[in-house]
């Protein structure tokens, strides 16, 4: 399950010709963190500030966001937490530099780093959600996973064993077709990524006792 990953950076926004994002946000993203979600409305591509573990509605507060980062595509219609935005068509995207998971070597856990290898953002699928907490708007989103036990890269991942899972990519040229999907069905959307345009690596995790925030704003 993805639960660390870096985020597109402002050169990658600019190469895609994504709108600009008038919002700071982490070099690294964690639960409960806050990203850049990319979604569609009536006024074409916009960026939200969302919490990265979904929200729902019935939530007394944010907490659960730690525990629904990701989303099974198999159950979202069986799972009450994630069952209103599917059903409400509330598809996004979550742009990443990079993404990472465990590796085990000689039974030890060692993150490792996934990206693609032309140096361009992937857009990992997403369900979004707004709820209300007291009086305040909390806006939050969860990445979609897939079964990836025969996947050539996803399935040296995770825990030894038979069950593996990777983050369900949407092909750039696919974008705008997830972003206007109108059905709980997402199944043509379930594949696995090329591996061919992928890459991975062994990448340690930084000492880094504050996180430095995305400078928003382009040099001229």
């Amino acid at each position: 399950m993805c639960a660390n990953f870096k985020p597109l950076s402002l050169k990658q926004v600019k190469d895609l010709n994504l709108p600009d994002i008038s919002f700071e946000y982490p070099d690294e993203v964690y639960p409960n963190y806050e990203l850049p979600l990319l979604f569609k409305s009536v006024h074409g591509l916009e960026w939200r500030k969302v919490h990265f573990g979904l929200i729902p509605k019935w939530a007394e507060d944010k907490s659960i966001a730690l525990k629904t980062y990701n989303a099974r595509s198999e159950t979202l219609l069986q799972k009450p937490t994630f069952m209103n935005a599917v059903s409400k068509f509330k598809f996004g995207v979550i742009p990443v530099s990079e993404f990472y998971e465990s590796k085990y070597i000689e039974n030890k856990p060692q993150r490792w780093g996934v990206r693609r290898k032309d140096g361009q953002a992937c857009y990992i699928a997403a369900l979004y959600e707004i709820s209300r907490i007291g009086d305040e708007i909390v806006r939050s989103a969860t990445m979609l996973t897939m079964n990836a036990i025969n996947h050539p890269m996803m399935k040296d991942f995770h825990e030894p064993g038979n069950v593996k899972r990777s983050v369900i990519v949407i092909p750039h040229q696919r974008l705008d077709e997830w972003l206007s999907w109108k059905s709980q069905d997402i199944r043509s959307f379930v594949e696995g990524f090329p591996v061919e345009e992928f890459e991975c690596s062994y990448v340690p995790k930084a000492k880094i006792e504050k996180i430095s925030p995305q400078l928003n704003f382009f040099d001229d």
